[in-house]
């Protein structure tokens, strides 16, 4: 038996903030929302759909839960985007610091890292990577 991997829950103040700047990287849709949660999901993806994919077969969402502390400390856990081989991922970094995502330090040897990974945070600190062009 296995255990299906069924959301990643991410902590913040601002939980409408922060599901809608992740929807915007992710091209993702917000399908559930209150004032101390909100869901999303990849747009492609409708609940009539989830009736039919197998459960095991189903990707993960992203969940946003309030929380009153604050972020003090570099994550144990992060996430790696990537762009596709035919996008620009210059572009699509700077896309992310258009819609305030902010460069970040967390110890990498800038030189090796550049080419292969750029290190971000989200509006509330949370970091993440981009890292090289993809083609799986």
């Amino acid at each position: 038996m296995a255990l299906r991997w069924y959301t990643l829950v991410v902590d913040c103040h601002d939980v409408a903030a922060q599901a809608w700047w992740w929807a915007q990287v992710m091209d993702w849709k917000i399908v559930h929302q209150a004032d101390d949660e909100a869901v999303i999901l990849p747009s492609w993806v409708t609940l009539e759909m989830l009736d039919e994919i197998p459960w095991e077969r189903q990707g993960p969402g992203m969940v946003f839960v309030s929380v009153p502390e604050g972020k003090s400390v570099k994550n144990r856990l992060h996430i790696d985007l990537a762009p596709h081989t035919s996008q620009d991922r210059a572009a699509e970094i700077q896309r992310l610091l258009d819609l305030g995502a902010t460069r970040v330090d967390v110890g990498q040897d800038d030189g090796e890292a550049v080419a292969t990974w750029v290190v971000l945070a989200d509006p509330e600190g949370n970091e993440f990577c981009v890292l090289s062009s993809r083609d799986r």
